[in-house]
């Protein structure tokens, strides 16, 4: 879609203050801890691009907000490195890189706005290579701290800290899909086939050396569920589940830009998407 058409489809160009003035009616607040997904193309023509969805962000949570967002490696070693020839591996361990916070690159996947939080001034990152987050205000250093190595979906990783802070969780015409929260609610879930995966990457050392570090947590990439009897063909489970949250009343939805977008309380998402996953695969709990 070209600017016009954009321009046409928004109402106008997207700019600062219209975006946090339909962020204020959407429910978001001074103070808030909140973790924002986005789909940039659904907001319209955005004058500015990423630095003017985030300046309107800061602009509504102000200095005692956080914002936070997932951001992944780009560059990460594929996890099935380890079924290559031997010579391949053996060049893949000598020189591939470390992870550094610092520099290297949010998942591209993820879109624009990870990438451009993490390099924003005063932002910092987790230590976490293939489940990292980045977070900049007031919170920030609190929610991305000593980030676990193993289960880094589950209890003190930067989603488990961001229900514990009575965050938010912010769909900026983002699919519904693509709420990452529901991982953690996938960790902390008890229902038989839980899917795991062990895989290797090269992080920095406090002394900046290099090393192969091996990790441990649920399959995040193939599902740590298998949902195929409870999520019709072709949908997602993440979907279904946001569908029905929001059936449910949990959530609240309005337009941003031009994007259908949605807030959510971070701690009643979880905790409907552990209670789904428990009703419709069963619990192993007690």
């Amino acid at each position: 879609m070209d600017e016009t058409s954009l321009l046409a489809v928004s109402g106008g160009p997207v700019t600062r203050s219209r975006i946090s003035s339909d962020l204020d009616a959407l429910g978001l607040c001074a103070g808030d801890v909140v973790m924002f997904h986005t789909r940039m193309s659904a907001l319209g023509y955005v004058a500015g691009g990423s630095a003017t969805v985030i300046g309107a962000l800061r602009d509504v949570v102000g200095e005692d907000g956080t914002l936070l967002v997932y951001s992944g490696w780009n560059d990460a070693p594929p996890y099935d490195f380890v079924d290559w020839p031997a010579e391949w591996q053996d060049a893949l361990r000598a020189e591939h890189p470390a992870y550094d916070p610092v520099v290297s690159e949010a998942a591209h996947d993820n879109g624009r706005l990870p990438e451009a939080l993490r390099r924003w001034p005063g932002a910092v990152r987790s230590r976490h290579p293939d489940v990292s987050f980045a977070a900049l205000g007031a919170a920030a250093e609190e929610l991305v701290a000593d980030h676990p190595w193993d289960d880094p979906h589950g209890p003190g990783s930067p989603l488990a800290r961001l229900v514990d802070r009575g965050g938010r969780v912010l769909m900026l015409g983002a699919p519904l899909d693509t709420m990452t929260l529901l991982h953690h609610a996938e960790a902390l879930a008890q229902a038989p086939g839980k899917r795991f995966v062990d895989y290797e990457q090269p992080v920095l050392e406090e002394d900046g050396g290099r090393v192969w570090r091996r990790f441990h947590d649920i399959d995040s990439e193939n599902g740590a569920f298998d949902y195929s009897a409870v999520v019709p063909e072709g949908e997602d489970p993440f979907e279904v589940i946001v569908r029905d949250m929001l059936a449910a009343g949990i959530g609240r939805q309005g337009r941003v830009g031009a994007a259908d977008s949605y807030l959510f309380e971070a701690d009643q998402a979880v905790d409907f998407g552990v209670a789904w996953i428990e009703e419709k695969l069963g619990s192993t709990g007690p």
